[in-house]
């Protein structure tokens, strides 16, 4: 099995914030991953790799079932976000949940190689060509340009004369969640702003819940669509001023999306090809 070099996506923020709020309103760079692209009924299998509490879990899962759920249309909701999505080359698709698979014994060690991200995605088997496997690491788990380069990352393997799409996601909250979790914890750099209450109580799987957000958008577009809009949540949105967002009345959280089992999310901008603007749901 040899795999297919992959772009690694710089997720959430750039290490260097423009100097100036025209600055951030310039053209984004669109980068085109050329990779295989998902659309129809589309399966996402999960590997939990580490320790997740059941409650860490169900946030994650919630919001993938959120994702095409018809009773939660209305905007502002997750599923209006990933409708965003239809805009692109092949149309609507639609997201459920497959299999999940708990490796909570770090079957392959604390400290993973980009090379082993691809083992475990297909651990399990390879799907039928609708599904992607998407490997969630928990928070002690470290895994190469992990708060260097990269938050997370989606590629593809060839198996014969077919693809086969992944990705991988980690909590982030002990390692850099200044990085990776922005705008729920100060960013490393930049304007140093007070940090938004994260939605469901958890900095690192809120966090986690964007950045899966993202690779999974850049599964189905064949450009970086959410990455190309770093830093974008709502609207007025400056370096280091994510946008306006709601706020929840008893926890002051902050979210723009609202999901199934009542769950709130904090989603990023997505660009449109239509109007070729950061298009965001408030």
């Amino acid at each position: 099995m040899a795999p297919i070099p992959f772009l690694s996506l710089l997720l959430l923020f750039s290490l260097t914030f423009p100097s100036s709020s025209s600055a951030f309103e310039q053209q984004p760079l669109l980068k085109y991953h050329h990779g295989p692209l998902l659309k129809g009924n589309i399966t996402v299998n999960l590997v939990w790799y580490g320790k997740f509490s059941s409650t860490q879990r169900s946030i994650i899962v919630d919001f993938l079932n959120s994702l095409s759920n018809p009773k939660t249309t209305s905007p502002p909701s997750v599923s209006s976000w990933w409708r965003m999505t239809a805009k692109y080359r092949g149309g609507s698709s639609s997201v459920v949940v497959g299999k999940q698979t708990l490796d909570d014994k770090y079957s392959l060690g604390k400290a993973l190689k980009t090379s082993q991200l691809e083992v475990l995605a297909f651990k399990y088997g390879y799907g039928d060509g609708k599904a992607v496997n998407v490997v969630l690491t928990s928070a002690d788990v470290a895994v190469d340009g992990f708060c260097m380069s990269r938050c997370g990352t989606h590629g593809s393997v060839q198996v014969k004369k077919s693809r086969f799409p992944y990705a991988w996601v980690g909590n982030l909250v002990s390692k850099c969640p200044g990085y990776c979790a922005w705008p729920f914890h100060q960013p490393v750099y930049g304007p140093q702003t007070p940090p938004m209450v994260a939605p469901n109580g958890d900095v690192g799987v809120d966090g986690m819940v964007i950045n899966l957000a993202t690779v999974l958008a850049g599964t189905v577009a064949p450009l970086e669509a959410v990455s190309a809009c770093t830093g974008i949540f709502g609207k007025g949105a400056f370096p280091g001023y994510p946008g306006k967002v709601l706020m929840g009345k008893t926890t002051g959280a902050s979210y723009n999306a609202v999901g199934v089992n009542g769950r709130k999310y904090l989603l990023p901008a997505m660009w449109d090809p239509q109007t070729s603007t950061c298009k965001t749901l408030l």
